[in-house]
């Protein structure tokens, strides 16, 4: 099978390990064992639990207590509903090789994360990109989405809240998407991996599994529960879907691991203490970086009102890739270039790490970036 070089994860696999500002990170910055084992209020209790464990396979697809916390955070699901992934990846991997088949027709926005338009591509589906503008404020563009669609569409593919750009659909926004997905009766995919950290008011918006019987939902425990190490994720679907989904997870995933099951219950069921926790983190780092690009010249965005990143635009006369190496080399500050992302002359920045790191090296940036006056 061909398929085009995944540039994000690239980037990220070649420069993370090196970087001493680490600006390109997707995730809240991590929680330890520790810390998790503490929130439940029981940490030696569940550390006896642990140590007494016999590592077998376990669940294969997940045990009830995880499943039914995944449901939880839906409005109408059960935990029929929910498919035990190696995180979010993996879910939207396995629900495109069950759902899409060649010269099927996908339509997906841009940027966002590449699986979502890749993956089909690959399969031989015909796929269809829906450019997000910063004129719309980063939504898709209904107009241009019922146009794509007409004639039929297998399969939308939305992401909410947006990785890079951090912009926000509400309710009423996705009930408009899925009007035009049930006019075509197509499935729609929405990777929701960052859902629950909206920035203000409630911070989980609306699923688009409790919206529309087509609808997907998929997520993980690695950005909003900081747990990006336990590589769980998850698919909520209808159930005849979760069924023909576990036949293709038969060949890709027996088990998700015993213990990472017990800790992904576990950060579920005190959910409301993590998610506090980092939007506390986002909030105190999306000040600061505001505060930043206000008084930097050579850089514009639009604020995010969701996730953990933002994309941030330049006036250099400077190639997004060479702008990052450069950076890094001359820094020790990684940020993702948005020619990975099909977005060139932009910058991905994830502001999720620790403020230590997030303020030290937005200062050392803005220092590197006074060559440019």
């Amino acid at each position: 099978m061909k398929i085009k070089d995944f540039g994000v994860e690239m980037w990220m696999n070649q420069y993370e390990t090196s970087c001493r500002y680490n600006l390109a990170e997707t995730c809240v910055a991590s929680l330890t064992v520790q810390e998790l084992l503490e929130m439940t209020g029981d940490p030696q209790g569940v550390q006896d639990q642990i140590l007494k464990m016999r590592l077998t396979y376990g669940d294969i697809e997940g045990s009830d207590r995880l499943r039914n916390a995944i449901a939880s955070l839906y409005r109408t699901a059960k935990k029929e509903n929910i498919a035990i992934t190696h995180g979010a990846i993996g879910a939207n991997a396995i629900l495109m090789l069950t759902l899409v088949e060649p010269g099927d027709h996908v339509i997906s926005v841009l940027p966002t994360y590449q699986q979502l338009y890749s993956i089909p591509e690959s399969i031989g589906a015909k796929v269809d990109i829906l450019r997000l503008r910063p004129e719309n404020g980063y939504l898709p563009d209904l107009q241009e989405l019922r146009k794509l669609a007409e004639g039929g569409v297998k399969l939308i593919c939305i992401n909410n809240p947006n990785n890079p750009t951090g912009a926000v659909m509400d309710e009423a926004y996705l009930r408009q998407i899925v009007d035009i997905a049930r006019e075509h009766d197509a499935w729609l995919l929405c990777d929701e991996v960052y859902r629950g950290l909206v920035h203000e008011g409630e911070p989980f918006t609306a699923s688009v599994f409790d919206l529309y019987p087509k609808a997907v939902s998929t997520g993980s425990l690695s950005k909003t529960y900081s747990l990006a190490g336990l590589r769980m994720g998850w698919v909520a679907a209808p159930v005849e879907l979760v069924e023909k989904i576990a036949h293709q997870r038969d060949y890709h995933i027996i088990s998700c691991g015993m213990i990472n099951d017990l800790l992904a219950a576990l950060a579920l069921e005190n959910r409301d203490k993590i998610v506090e926790r980092n939007l506390g983190i986002l909030r105190h780092n999306k000040e600061f970086l505001t505060k930043w690009v206000e008084n930097e010249p050579h850089i514009t965005w639009m604020i995010p009102q969701g996730g953990t990143t933002a994309l941030l635009c330049y006036d250099m006369d400077l190639p997004s890739e060479e702008f990052c190496r450069r950076l890094q080399e001359e820094t020790g500050v990684m940020l993702l270039p948005g020619a990975v992302m099909e977005m060139e002359h932009t910058l991905r920045i994830g502001y999720g790490n620790t403020p230590e790191i997030i303020e030290a090296g937005l200062v050392e940036m803005g220092k590197w970036l006074r060559q440019f006056d």
